[in-house]
């Protein structure tokens, strides 16, 4: 929309100052001679705007101008900055939202910091994606996302062990994990988490819901969350551990290092440990191959030395 871009313009040129008109047509994606009919728009509203002619001319606001926006600080404005994640902007086709948003709140700054938000990216980044990339598309995403904030009942196909079954629910929150999409609905009187990637189908109806005044969507992940993992298989086993890997192990995220006892040799340790299951344990192990080695359960400690020898079996054909 025209008004859209002629409060981004005005925008731009405060917080930024002089500015060309190919830059501003770059920044805005239009052509030159669309900022040259803005910029015309905008003198004949009363806003002070200048031309000035030259190599190092461009268009700017006179000296003392600003916009009557409420004040800000540049760490107020960094402060909800800082957690903006790129990835989850694109799911919900917010970026564009999101960059108007940059250039007001930049203007409300009444302490003048040069573009903050270039400033604040320049010395702190957050990457909220997975060191291993989700494939997972969410064409229902939008359809979820808007009945969501009309609080409308949805009629779902899920998949779930290759079969598929047909659900009402009510949305009350979607949740990004690690780049992937989850919605928080109740079915049937009940809390439950879908996952938005096995979706096969999403088809909004014309019946609305009230949402529970008492439903807290970060305290429900939270509560799920730590459930979900208490309800994962255990299985225990010692292993002696080379001193030089142990914090590399503790760092695995489907082991739990419970206990650490010395050695008489200083570079190995004794280590107490759970995994998931016995299968997930075998493929950590092998990973840290040599620096770890399995003192029990017997059943572990065969598997290993199993995987060991096929794998030498496979390599002695090269």
């Amino acid at each position: 929309m025209r008004a859209d871009r002629l409060l981004s313009i005005l925008l731009l040129l405060q917080n930024r100052g002089k500015m060309t008109s190919r830059e501003l047509a770059q920044t805005l994606e239009v052509s030159e001679r669309t900022v040259f009919r803005d910029m015309e728009a905008l003198s004949a509203s009363g806003i002070p705007i200048l031309a000035e002619r030259g190599r190092e001319g461009g268009w700017m606001l006179t000296e003392g101008y600003r916009t009557s926006l409420t004040g800000m600080k540049p760490q107020e404005i960094g402060s909800l900055l800082l957690s903006a994640d790129a990835s989850i902007m694109k799911d919900l086709g917010i970026q564009d939202d999101y960059s108007s948003a940059l250039l007001k709140l930049e203007a409300a700054s009444s302490h003048r910091l040069s573009n903050p938000a270039n400033y604040l990216s320049e010395r702190i980044h957050i990457d909220g994606a997975s060191w291993h990339p989700s494939d997972e598309t969410y064409p229902f995403l939008s359809v979820l996302q808007r009945a969501l904030w009309e609080d409308r009942k949805v009629k779902i196909t899920y998949l779930r062990s290759n079969e598929t079954t047909v659900r009402f629910i009510e949305p009350l929150g979607l949740v990004a994990k690690r780049g992937v999409w989850y919605v928080v609905a109740k079915s049937k009187d009940e809390l439950r988490t879908f996952r938005v990637s096995r979706l096969v189908n999403v088809e909004e109806t014309h019946e609305w819901f009230k949402r529970p005044d008492d439903f807290d969507l970060k305290q429900y992940w939270e509560e799920s969350t730590t459930a979900f993992k208490a309800a994962l298989p255990k299985y225990q086993v010692k292993l002696r551990v080379r001193a030089s890997v142990l914090k590399e192990l503790q760092r695995e995220r489907f082991v739990s290092v419970q206990l650490i006892e010395p050695t008489s040799n200083a570079e190995w340790v004794n280590v107490d440990a759970e995994f998931n299951t016995i299968e997930s344990a075998c493929r950590i192990i092998l990973s840290f191959s040599p620096s770890v080695i399995v003192l029990s359960p017997q059943e572990l400690l065969e598997m290993v030395k199993s995987a060991i020898a096929k794998i030498s079996a496979i390599y002695e054909d090269f």
